[in-house]
């Protein structure tokens, strides 16, 4: 009896190590996305059930600025992530560095999805490489009841009555530009002397700004910490949820206009596993669940009868965009340029 139950007990013990080793082979079998974008721009239901319904464990991870993204990208030499999300001139400038893939759209049988307004444009002329996921506009948004002055332009933000009362968003070229418009000038100026002489003016603004931030710039306009915001789209579109009395303005000097879009890097582990994951946030319903939560113009046209009818109003291109200017990639010199005339003025807010 004891020889029987002494097998018995080491037969159990042998097919447990067999269990547990093969549980340790299926973790490390697990297929993965390694996905690369901003903090927060997809609803974890749709995470979720992207893993549940193809078995992919996604790996998500982000960055603060397109040009950290960049960096990485570069010195992963178009390896270690399988899917970015980043804006439009970033791109461009990916592309050219060989650091993309074009895309296999046999793989892709929702990508005619896409509203053809955002296709065709100066990143990604053919569309070889990319899938728009949302278009935005930068628009001043204030409190009529906590600010003395009318808001019409981005030349109001000067204004000595809003001293110490406005945020501020954290992206260099939009900053800088919106000074070059009041000049008359593009947001993709290249003259240096140009650009020079809008770092001054900048300057001037400093007394004015009461922060900086690119994450969640609307919640100091929300609690009242800040009366006036130059905010993103999606941060407009979270503003205006919380505290709808807030007024936006379509600045009278021009507007900046772009596109965020997915990518699959040149040496990216599981570009499959990519491809799959962009076809599932092309189908309507789930693009309608992506564009609510991140509060971008939907650039998905087929998902448009999904959208809440509030959404449906927020979420579509405004009429003043039409004129909106696309931030694009300019010389090394002029970029040089915005970036140390943008540390002085961070460096005059302290």
């Amino acid at each position: 009896m004891r020889r029987i139950m002494k097998k018995a007990a080491l037969l159990l013990a042998v097919v447990m190590v067999l269990m547990a080793l093969a549980g340790c082979g299926d973790k490390k079998n697990t297929e993965t996305l390694n996905l690369f974008t901003w903090d927060g721009m997809f609803p974890q239901e749709v995470l979720s059930g992207f893993e549940k319904e193809y078995g992919i464990q996604i790996n998500y991870s982000n960055f603060d600025y397109d040009e950290d993204m960049l960096a990485k990208l570069e010195t992963a030499k178009g390896g270690d992530y399988d899917l970015v999300i980043a804006d439009d001139y970033i791109i461009e400038i990916a592309i050219e560095e060989g650091l993309v893939q074009k895309l296999d759209k046999s793989k892709l049988t929702n990508l005619a999805n896409v509203d053809p307004v955002f296709q065709g444009h100066f990143y990604d002329k053919t569309d070889a490489y990319t899938v728009p996921y949302g278009a935005g506009i930068p628009l001043i948004v204030y409190d009529p009841a906590a600010v003395d002055i009318e808001i019409t332009g981005y030349e109001d933000l000067w204004n000595p009555a809003l001293k110490d009362n406005v945020a501020l968003i954290g992206n260099y070229r939009v900053i800088d530009g919106i000074v070059l418009k009041m000049m008359g000038k593009s947001f993709n100026e290249n003259d240096t002397a140009v650009i020079e002489e809008a770092g001054k003016k900048l300057l001037e603004l400093a007394p004015n700004v009461r922060l900086i931030s690119d994450n969640n710039t609307q919640d100091y306009l929300i609690s009242g910490e800040a009366a006036v915001g130059f905010l993103y789209t999606s941060q407009v579109t979270m503003a205006l949820a919380a505290k709808s009395d807030l007024k936006v303005v379509y600045p009278k000097e021009g507007l900046g206009f772009g596109i965020m879009a997915g990518f699959i890097p040149s040496q990216a582990p599981n570009g499959d596993a990519a491809h799959k994951f962009l076809d599932y946030i092309l189908r309507p319903e789930i693009a309608a669940q992506c564009f609510e939560h991140i509060g971008y113009v939907c650039t998905n046209q087929a998902a448009v009868p999904y959208l809440s009818e509030e959404a449906k109003q927020s979420l579509s291109l405004p009429e003043e965009a039409q004129s909106g200017e696309f931030i694009m990639d300019i010389s090394a010199e002029a970029n040089e340029t915005h970036e140390r005339i943008w540390t002085e003025f961070k460096a005059a807010l302290n």
